[in-house]
């Protein structure tokens, strides 16, 4: 089943959730364009819809978030849409302490930041640091974030222990390969989120997507709300995951 299905009037396991969960905010701009609204108007209310999903994660119990803030491929939009992402960002992370009131949440960035300014850089270094000590869920903000990427990184990281003769090529292996990775010490993602009805992983979280379960909803992501995440969860509870086997007897 890969589209949401029609609401279900059963409960979720609290007992089998889903570790990680990655999602994909897509359809901000054309949730404003259906309203005759700028799309930075989209992506405000996309942002208040991120703290409303991390929120309500946390509550259910969804240890791991990923969220695909900014890809590596969205530097093509138009300066001026660019210019007030970055702002959105930044006032994210200058007011972590806000929107994390009472949440206790851990917030890492993945992607490479080396090319953000100087504000944005001292932001997620200054708000990394003061949740490094946390004990809520981890949120990943995936920004300047490729798959293809961050699998090349690995690659050139492992090229070079060789080199350096750190390693042997005979000892390199899958487990090797993902702790080489933004998210080396975290579970690769259950369940993949992506809405506005698009159905594609669009460079997200490749490596570590090989067995994740996929749900993809018509819904734009600022209509995004508790429901449709206990739906995705309802519906990756009721999958059966094989991981390239067989069911059992």
């Amino acid at each position: 089943m890969f589209f949401s299905k029609k609401k279900q009037t059963k409960e979720i396991d609290y007992n089998n959730l889903p570790k990680h969960i990655g999602i994909i905010m897509d359809g901000n701009g054309r949730w404003a364009k259906r309203r005759g609204l700028p799309r930075s108007m989209g992506h405000q209310a996309g942002s208040e819809t991120v703290r409303t999903v991390i929120r309500e994660a946390n509550k259910i119990g969804i240890k791991y978030i990923t969220i695909y803030a900014f890809s590596t491929e969205n530097w093509k939009r138009p300066k001026e849409e660019v210019d007030y992402l970055m702002s959105l960002l930044l006032d994210y992370f200058k007011n972590a302490e806000k929107y994390l009131a009472g949440e206790n949440g851990i917030i890492r960035v993945i992607g490479d930041r080396s090319v953000f300014n100087d504000d944005i850089k001292s932001e997620i270094e200054r708000v990394e640091r003061m949740t490094a000590d946390n004990t809520g869920n981890i949120l990943n903000i995936a920004i300047n974030y490729g798959s293809q990427e961050e699998i090349l990184m690995g690659v050139k990281k492992i090229a070079q222990k060789v080199k350096d003769n750190e390693l042997n090529v005979e000892d390199i292996d899958a487990k090797l390969f993902s702790s080489m990775l933004y998210t080396k010490d975290q579970p690769d993602p259950d369940l993949i989120i992506r809405t506005s009805g698009e159905q594609r992983l669009s460079n997200f979280l490749l490596w570590q997507s090989a067995y994740s379960e996929l749900w993809f909803t018509p819904k734009n992501w600022p209509d995004f709300n508790r429901g449709d995440l206990e739906q995705a969860i309802y519906d990756f509870q009721n999958r059966k995951r094989r991981f390239g086997g067989v069911d059992s007897e």
